[in-house]
């Protein structure tokens, strides 16, 4: 299923040359992102480190959902929309 994810995560945004929305095909989380990685050369890194695990300051929401990390294996719907942000580092 197609579903809209709104991207705030400013080095994503320019890689996959949007000002912050594009859609996605999923079941779950974890699907939504390998197939926004998978069109996108580079997004792979910018998403997962080497273990396939979302990297710790990436976060991802369901519906503005909580304060916390969706997990990868919560399954979504259509009229869900998921929201990828990326909390700055330090150093």
């Amino acid at each position: 299923m197609s579903v809209r994810v709104r991207v705030f995560y400013p080095e994503l945004q320019r890689l996959i040359n949007s000002p912050g929305e594009l859609r996605v095909e999923g079941e779950t989380v974890g699907d939504c992102l390998v197939d926004l990685a998978r069109g996108h050369r580079g997004a792979r890194e910018l998403l997962f480190d080497k273990q396939g695990r979302l990297h710790k300051h990436v976060y991802v929401y369901v519906n503005a959902e909580g304060m916390y990390k969706a997990d990868l294996t919560r399954a979504i719907a259509e009229r869900d929309e998921l929201i990828l942000a990326v909390l700055a580092t330090a150093g």
